[in-house]
């Protein structure tokens, strides 16, 4: 470390010590942030939403479902 030719009063220490205090939360900071127990049960509904959309078809899928259907409906003479 490069030593400064400049004296540091107790002053000079205290202001320095309350500019980095300043920009700490307060309690009341705090309390309107996520508690980590929401936070859980954000990422356990997003799980829930994971696991319906893994078991729901996508509208691509039966829509070309739907043709193969018809085209085979009308070979085997169910429908004309």
């Amino acid at each position: 470390m490069k030593k400064s030719g400049k004296k540091i009063t107790l002053d000079d220490l205290a202001a320095m010590v309350a500019e980095g205090f300043s920009g700490m939360a307060t309690k009341d900071n705090l309390k309107s942030m996520a508690t980590k127990a929401d936070i859980a049960k954000l990422e356990q509904g997003q799980e829930d939403i994971k696991l319906r959309l893994d078991n729901v078809a996508y509208r691509f899928e039966l829509v070309e479902l739907q043709k193969r259907v018809t085209r085979l409906e009308q070979k085997t003479g169910m429908i004309k």
